[in-house]
């Protein structure tokens, strides 16, 4: 199996997920020609490729056309720019969102988020592809939205279900800050999977999450 065919493999679910989910699809307006939802399907897992492959600076049409194995035209009848595709996928994504953990104890729920942050950083493409987009968003305050909008708004609402649950069993006092609670539990992976690229030793995430509860209930 190539590189493009494993990647093909591991976004598809994503994928599937975001255009099959009532939420996500786009209504179509009267008399407006129905777009084949298989070959807007194809379009977007060939831009987690082509974005994992090149970037997004030497990302073009062209290329993602040829991946997805359609023409041009097909994608700009979608998409006016590379930039409106990325941004609408990265939306996408974002409604998808991810579950609050509901373990009982806040140190279950340090550990559950720790765990589904360490496999959606460890990803093979989004490991290549958030580090880019990242770069882009410092220029462009389009991409900047977008990515907040994906990426640190669904953690924050996790993290103040978190909060709040741990303040209800008197884990945490009333004024426990969820931002707070956000940077102590993921900042610490984040850098160390998304900048430093490190491995995580063995027993690393239930100690990260005994010392960010540690931190926490400490304030």
């Amino acid at each position: 199996m190539t590189t493009s065919q494993r990647n093909r493999f591991v976004v598809t679910p994503m994928i599937d997920a975001m255009t099959t989910d009532p939420g996500t699809r786009r209504r179509v307006p009267a008399g407006a020609a129905v777009l084949r939802e298989d070959v807007t399907d194809a379009i977007r897992s060939a831009v987690f490729e082509e974005l994992a492959a090149v970037g997004f600076a030497r990302m073009s049409i062209e290329g993602i056309a040829r991946r997805a194995g359609v023409g041009k035209t097909a994608v700009y009848r979608r998409w006016k720019s590379k930039l409106a595709l990325v941004l609408d996928l990265v939306s996408a994504v974002a409604v998808q969102g991810m579950p609050a953990p509901a373990t009982g104890s806040l140190y279950g729920d340090v550990r559950a988020v720790l765990q589904l942050a360490a496999y959606a950083l460890r990803h093979p493409v989004a490991s290549q592809v958030i580090p880019d987009l990242m770069v882009e968003a410092a220029r462009n305050p389009e991409i900047a939205d977008a990515i907040k909008a994906a990426l640190l708004d669904p953690q924050q609402g996790i993290a103040a279900v978190v909060v709040r649950d741990a303040v209800a069993r008197g884990e945490l006092p009333e004024n426990s800050d969820p931002d707070r609670a956000l940077d102590l539990i993921v900042g610490p992976l984040y850098w160390r999977l998304a900048v430093v690229r490190g491995e995580l030793p063995k027993g690393y995430l239930d100690d990260l999450a005994a010392s960010a509860v540690a931190a926490l209930t400490k304030s």
